[in-house]
């Protein structure tokens, strides 16, 4: 269930947000990073993802975000498990004087998709880098470099 604006941004404030980071490899070796539309890290690379709903479960969470952000039919038994993430920003979605404080679990997932069918509400448009391409790009936000083994400090 999505919150009324008012609740989430109370949320927000005071509790860690729980999320889910979809990191998608296609068959050259590229990922898939999409410019964000939103703080936090508005204006940034980023890989997909979004956070899980109250009484939802992990693996309804990842279905849903797989075709929401995706747009394909995928479970998380079926991705690869990279670890658990905090990610902690100086702004939310809402102001910029509330923090966001995400733990984050990460998945990787072997997927081929085309980039020009993909959903712009979160991100404004989509590229495939190399690991290395994404790791040295100064616009890659740092929270999705550590899914490639940048540096955690």
């Amino acid at each position: 269930m999505f919150l009324d604006k008012n609740v989430f941004e109370q949320v927000i404030d005071a509790t860690p947000l729980i999320s889910i980071d979809l990191i998608i490899e296609n068959n050259q070796g590229q990922y898939l990073l999409g410019l964000r539309n939103n703080k936090p890290a508005k204006g940034f690379w980023f890989v997909p993802g979004g956070r899980v709903l109250k009484n939802e479960t992990l693996d309804n969470a990842f279905i849903r975000l797989a075709k929401e952000e995706l747009g394909i039919d995928s479970i998380r038994g079926n991705a690869q498990h990279l670890g658990v993430y905090e990610h902690f920003y100086e702004d939310c979605v809402f102001d910029d004087k509330i923090s966001t404080h995400y733990v984050v679990l990460g998945y990787k997932i072997l997927e081929n998709i085309n980039i020009e069918k993909l959903p712009h509400s979160q991100h404004q448009k989509y590229i495939w880098l190399s690991k290395e391409e994404l790791l040295a790009h100064s616009n890659v936000h740092l929270h999705s470099k550590w899914y490639f083994g940048e540096d955690l400090k």
